[in-house]
């Protein structure tokens, strides 16, 4: 402590301070021990917390770079084969200001060192000559069987440096700076915008690890120090958990429900409510539509309709031709059909209208085709029109070589039966007025005739 308020940066400020007691055998033969500490202006903790609690948020955990750094490179496995016990490893990471030199036996601190070089004031070739001359001095008095180097400045390429250092032992580095692969660090999902991913360091993830990592070395100058005072809790039990959250939590959970709750209810108010009287309406126009017709269909069943015109012997001939219309066009595109010629699509009703759609490799074969059919049909009153033919292929080399050059439409439809047979939601929306066109295309055929099914009269 008394050390610490001599140096510069704390003459001023009061410090905050944590330490960790380390492995150093030469310390404890001589019956000592030693200590890492790391301190903070206590000034800067109490303007962060300040900044946390205008945003509502509680200021936990303040630690530094160092050991964010080694539960980082705990999480990610980069320091597997080093940090197992007995395992003596360096760990050198370079920064604007000089470099950090932590001397390791798996994952215990044996020896630390910093030592500063300003960086910014050399060249780029200058700046490794620096670093690997003061590096090298260093490293042959801590020897061990690793070194790990990791860059947190753009001024250093860790690559670059361990390439120019003469040293014993496997090396390994890692940039944690802009320098960076994609995914060298932590794999990012591709739903992470970029901006946001090359932002992840080495730091980033070791602070998100305060609270579960188990690595030992681990500072938090907020739990020393009386900025905070720990508020009672209660424990709320929630099937088979329990959570315990404190008082201020507690209230800011009830805004939060009382939040929900109005936006539920001003959402019924202005949503849910005005459809389900929508829906309720409709059902009842359906209920009455339906009652209108079943009172229609009572008073012909009493006789209170006009009979008078009804002709038994014409509605059976009619039903009878509408029948026969069916089934010659059902016949004729067996009869008729050639041999490179196939249908994709056939459509007939009872009132004779029929639509075919095919495709074919000769746009002879099917003139040869619509007049068949057109001939054989001709008996029943249906005047089949070619409606549709066109050359489907790219290339005229494709049209010659290609089956399938040429697709057709033959029907004796017209274009407004075409397209309500094609849109048969806008037929349905229509109501009334769809059937009084339908009716009106062949008056012949009475509404609503049972004689018109598709099964033929016995």
């Amino acid at each position: 402590m008394s050390e610490i308020e001599t140096t510069y940066t704390f003459q001023k400020t009061e410090p905050l301070i944590d330490w960790k007691g380390v492995t150093n055998a030469n310390v404890a033969d001589n019956g000592g021990r030693s200590v890492v500490y790391s301190a903070i202006q206590k000034s800067v903790v109490d303007k962060l917390a300040e900044k946390f609690t205008e945003i509502g948020a509680k200021l936990v955990c303040v630690d530094n770079s160092l050991s964010c750094t080694f539960r980082a490179l705990e999480y990610i496995g980069a320091t597997e084969a080093q940090m197992q016990q007995y395992v003596t490893w360096n760990l050198l990471i370079i920064n604007s200001l000089g470099y950090t030199l932590a001397s390791m036996s798996g994952k215990n601190v044996v020896q630390f060192e910093e030592e500063p070089l300003p960086l910014k004031t050399f060249e780029e070739e200058e700046i490794y000559d620096e670093i690997v001359q003061s590096v090298q001095l260093v490293l042959s008095n801590n020897p061990a069987n690793y070194l790990y180097v990791i860059s947190d400045t753009d001024l250093v390429s860790a690559e670059i440096l361990v390439s120019r250092l003469d040293v014993m032992g496997t090396v390994d580095f890692i940039e944690n700076n802009s320098l960076k692969t994609e995914d060298s660090i932590i794999p990012v999902s591709t739903d992470v915008p970029q901006e946001y991913a090359s932002k992840i360091s080495l730091q980033a993830i070791g602070c998100a690890l305060a609270d579960t990592s188990t690595f030992p070395l681990s500072f938090n100058y907020v739990a020393h120090s009386d900025l905070f005072v720990d508020e009672p809790s209660c424990t709320i039990p929630i099937g088979e958990h329990e959570y315990t959250i404190t008082k201020s939590q507690a209230m800011k959970l009830a805004g939060i429900i009382a939040g929900i709750l109005i936006v539920l209810f001003v959402g019924l108010g202005y949503g849910v409510i005005p459809a389900l009287k929508n829906s309720n309406e409709k059902k009842a126009q359906d209920i009455t539509a339906k009652l209108e017709e079943a009172n229609a269909e009572l008073k012909i069943l009493k006789g209170d309709g006009d009979l008078a015109n009804f002709d038994l012997k014409r509605e059976v001939e009619m039903g009878v031709k509408a029948n026969r219309a069916k089934l010659m066009n059902f016949v004729a595109p067996g009869e008729n059909i050639p041999e490179d010629v196939w249908l994709t699509y056939f459509m007939t009703q009872g009132n004779g209208l029929v639509d075919i759609k095919g495709e074919s490799s000769d746009v002879g074969s099917v003139y040869t085709f619509f007049k068949s059919m057109r001939d054989s049909l001709n008996s029943t009153g249906s005047k089949l029109k070619l409606q549709n033919l066109e050359m489907t292929s790219k290339s005229v080399d494709a049209a010659v070589s290609g089956a399938g050059a040429y697709t057709f439409e033959i029907t004796n439809m017209t274009s407004e039966e075409l397209n309500n047979l094609n849109n048969p939601d806008k037929v349905s929306n229509n109501g009334d007025n769809g059937s009084n066109k339908s009716k009106s295309s062949n008056e012949s055929v009475p509404e609503n005739s049972d004689l018109l099914g598709d099964q033929p009269i016995d």
